[in-house]
């Protein structure tokens, strides 16, 4: 495992200095080296042109693009970035979404640190890793096509959904994606179409019963 490691240069994304902290005690330990630190997807994308990291280590859920939106964008800049993503959640819809888009390997923040310089040893090693607690909800996830309704939803209007479903504003989503109010607004309302809701309040009831965030 630590071979796999030995000399890569990981760039950390995490809105948390104390988690990348970790991390970075982490790979060191096991001979990477940290080639930077963001702490959104914004500066992700700008440190990753900078750095040219061997692996980008990001979290799903930062303020401002976040992470589903900034894999996106890592991916147009360099097709074959290799990104292991991480959530503190364990639903499967964010999963097959982030494998779907180009990511490498997805992980639980609950997992054990030896899980973790596995996940990312495999990626860099053009291996690609999913969470064994995941797997087999992600799997029968894939199976079911969109039987669930939130799997209906857009690249965009997933990322939209998530960031409403937190309590965010529409003018907050609209400055967070560069978008203007009224297309945000748009997106809500095919989010609520589609999700079969009326209201904030409900749109959250679909997120926290997805596991996508906590009550």
């Amino acid at each position: 495992m630590t071979n796999d490691l030995h000399g890569k240069r990981i760039l950390l994304v995490d809105d948390h200095a104390m988690v990348r902290l970790g991390f970075r005690c982490l790979l060191e330990g096991a001979g990477a080296a940290v080639a930077g630190e963001a702490e959104n997807g914004e500066n992700a994308v700008r440190l990753y042109a900078e750095t040219n990291p061997d692996v980008v280590v990001m979290d799903v859920s930062m303020p401002g693009i976040g992470g589903l939106v900034a894999l996106e964008r890592l991916l147009v800049w360099d097709a074959k970035a290799k990104v292991l993503m991480l959530s503190a959640h364990n639903d499967d819809i964010v999963p097959v979404r982030a494998l779907r888009l180009g990511a490498r390997g997805y992980l639980c923040k609950r997992a054990a640190p030896e899980e973790f310089l596995r996940a990312v040893g495999q990626v860099a090693s053009e291996r690609r890793y999913l969470d064994p607690a995941l797997a087999q909800s992600v799997a029968l996830a894939q199976l079911s096509g969109s039987a669930n309704p939130v799997d209906t939803l857009t690249e965009k209007e997933l990322a939209v959904f998530m960031k409403l479903a937190e309590g965010r504003s529409v003018n907050d989503v609209a400055e967070d994606f560069c978008l203007s109010p009224s297309t945000v607004g748009t997106h809500l309302y095919h989010i609520k179409q589609k999700l079969n809701v009326q209201n904030a309040a409900e749109l959250t009831l679909v997120a926290v019963r997805n596991g996508l965030i906590e009550a």
